[in-house]
C-alpha cells in the first residue's frame, strides 16, 4: 500500500506546471544578442527564467534553470537580445502565478541549414573555423541541443511558442521560408506538439 501511495505521489508531483510557459528560441547573431547590457538590464523578475544551453558559461551549467539576467545565449558575447524583453514583457502582463522560461540556442553568422536535423553535420563541415568552434558548444548539433533541452523543460512546464530571428546569412533566398517550415515541423514532431497550440514567431 505504501509503495502504491508513493508511486501515485511521484506521478502527481512530476506533472508539468501549466503556469510555467516555455518558449524555444533559435537563430543567428540577432537572437544570440547584439545590444549592450546596461544597468537597468541586470535585474529581472524571478518569474522569468532561462535554461542554460551549454557549459563553459560562467557559473551557469547546461540544463539548469537560472534567473534570466543577460546574456541569455552566448556568454562570451555578453549582449542583450530580443528574448530579454520578450520575456520581461510577458511576466509584466501575465497573472502573477505564471512564470516564463526560455531556451536559446543561437549561433552568430549561421545559415538556417545548421538547424536542419538531417543536414546539419554536412553543413557544419563546410563552415569556417570560427563558426565550427561555436557549433562545438552544442556538440556540433544545435538542433539536437534545442530538442534535448526542450524535452527536459517539458517535464516542468508547457511549451507555448517558438521564436526565430535569423536570415542574414540566407538573405534573398526564395526557399528560406520552406527551410524554416521544415525545421518548425520537425520541432513539433520531435516534441509531440501541435501547430495550433505552439506558433512560430519570426522576427524580421
Amino acid at each position: 500500500t505504501l509503495a502504491l501511495l508513493l508511486g501515485s505521489f511521484v506521478r502527481v508531483s512530476a506533472e508539468p506546471d501549466p503556469n510555467f510557459h516555455i518558449y524555444l528560441c533559435f537563430g543567428q547573431s540577432n537572437m544570440e544578442g547584439q545590444g549592450n547590457i546596461e544597468n537597468q538590464d541586470k535585474s529581472v523578475d524571478k518569474r522569468f527564467q532561462v535554461l542554460c544551453s551549454y557549459d563553459n558559461c560562467g557559473s551557469r551549467k547546461k540544463g539548469s534553470w537560472y534567473d534570466a539576467t543577460p546574456p541569455l545565449s552566448c556568454c562570451s558575447g555578453a549582449h542583450l537580445g530580443p528574448v530579454d524583453y520578450f520575456g520581461r514583457t510577458l511576466v509584466a502582463n501575465l497573472p502573477s502565478e505564471v512564470k516564463v522560461g526560455i531556451i536559446n540556442v543561437s549561433i552568430g553568422g549561421c545559415r538556417i541549414e545548421i538547424f536542419d536535423k538531417e543536414k546539419y553535420a554536412e553543413h557544419i563541415e563546410t563552415q569556417p573555423d570560427w563558426l565550427k568552434n561555436m557549433a562545438k558548444e552544442y556538440d556540433n548539433n544545435p538542433y539536437g541541443r534545442l530538442i534535448e533541452l526542450a524535452k527536459e523543460a517539458q517535464k516542468t512546464g508547457v511549451i507555448k511558442g517558438i521564436l526565430l530571428h535569423q536570415g542574414e546569412s540566407n538573405s534573398g533566398e526564395k526557399d528560406w521560408p520552406l527551410k524554416v517550415k521544415g525545421i518548425y515541423e520537425s520541432i513539433l514532431a520531435d516534441l509531440g506538439l501541435e501547430a495550433k497550440n505552439v506558433p512560430l514567431l519570426a522576427g524580421e
